[in-house]
C-alpha cells in the first residue's frame, strides 16, 4: 500500500507542484489549504506524513503542529518561506520532526520524506521486537552523575527533577549519551536520526544541540555533558566511574 502524505499549504501552485512530484514517486497525496480546519483533516485521513506550511489562513502551522501532537504520531515536516532560524527552533520545539526552507528542491524534499518514513518504520519495528537482554543496545537507562536518561519511559531527570524534552531532543540526547566518549559528526547524527547525509548547509543539528544544552543547564565553555569538537562534531562526555 502506498504511503499517504497530506500537504497543508495555501500556495496552490506550490502545493500542486509538490503533490504531482510526490504522486510520480508513488505516494498518495492530499492537499489542504487552511490551518483552522487542518486538525480535523488530519484526524480523518491519518496520513503517514504531514507537510505543513507555517503561514496558513485561519491558524498558523505552528499552532496546528502543537494541537495535533497529542493524537497524531506520524512525522511532521514544516516548510516555510522564512529564513529566520527562530522558526526552525519553534517548529521543532512544538513537535515537528523536520524543517525545510522554501524554495524546496524536489529531490531534497523527497530525501527528507523517505528518511522520516524510514525512521518511523524502524521505531515500529523496535517496539515490536525489542533487543535481547544480551545485546549491547539493550540498555534502557543511562546515568551520568546527576543526569538520568530513561529510554523506556522517554524521561530525563537532573537531580531527580524531570527535564521537559521534545521527541526530537530526546532522540538526539539518547544518541549522544549512548555513544559517550565517541565523537559524532553532523553526518553521523543526521544519518542516525533522519537517514540523510549532511549537505554542509543544514543547521538543524547545531540548533538542536544548542537547545538541548539549555534544557540540561549545560555550559558551552565548560560543558558537563555535551562538548563541541571543532571541525569534527559533538562528544558526550564520559564521567569517572561510568
Amino acid at each position: 500500500m502506498n504511503k499517504k502524505i497530506l500537504i497543508i499549504e495555501d500556495d496552490t501552485r506550490l502545493a500542486e507542484l509538490v503533490a504531482n512530484y510526490l504522486k510520480r514517486q508513488n505516494y498518495d497525496v492530499e492537499v489542504h489549504p487552511r490551518g483552522d480546519t487542518a486538525e480535523e483533516v488530519i484526524k480523518q485521513l491519518l496520513p503517514d506524513l504531514v507537510i505543513l506550511d507555517v503561514m496558513l489562513p485561519g491558524k498558523s502551522g505552528f499552532d496546528v503542529c502543537r494541537d495535533v501532537r497529542p493524537f497524531y504520531k506520524g512525522p511532521i515536516l514544516i516548510m516555510t518561506a522564512s529564513e529566520d532560524d527562530i522558526d526552525e527552533i519553534i517548529g521543532l520545539e512544538l513537535g515537528a520532526d523536520d524543517y525545510m526552507s522554501k524554495p524546496v528542491e524536489p529531490r531534497r524534499l523527497l530525501a527528507h520524506i523517505r528518511a522520516l518514513l524510514r525512521r518511523k518504520e524502524s521505531e515500529i519495528v523496535e517496539e515490536s521486537h525489542p533487543e535481547s537482554e544480551t545485546s549491547p543496545l539493550s540498555r534502557t537507562k543511562l546515568v551520568f552523575g546527576n543526569l538520568v536518561i530513561d529510554k523506556d519511559n522517554r524521561a530525563v531527570l537532573i537531580d531527580n527533577k524531570p527535564v521537559d524534552l521534545t521527541t526530537a531532543e530526546f532522540d538526539l540526547l539518547w544518541l549522544l549519551a549512548s555513544h559517550a566518549g565517541q565523537i559524532l559528526s553532523r553526518d553521523d547524527i543526521l544519518n542516525a536520526l533522519r537517514g540523510i547525509e549532511f549537505d554542509g548547509l543544514d543547521r538543524s543539528i547545531d540548533a538542536r544541540i544548542s537547545r538541548l544544552r539549555r534544557r540540561l543547564g549545560d555550559d558551552l565553555e565548560n560543558p558537563r555533558f555535551i562538548k563541541t569538537v571543532r571541525a569534527k562534531g559533538y562528544l558526550f562526555l564520559q564521567w569517572e566511574g561510568e
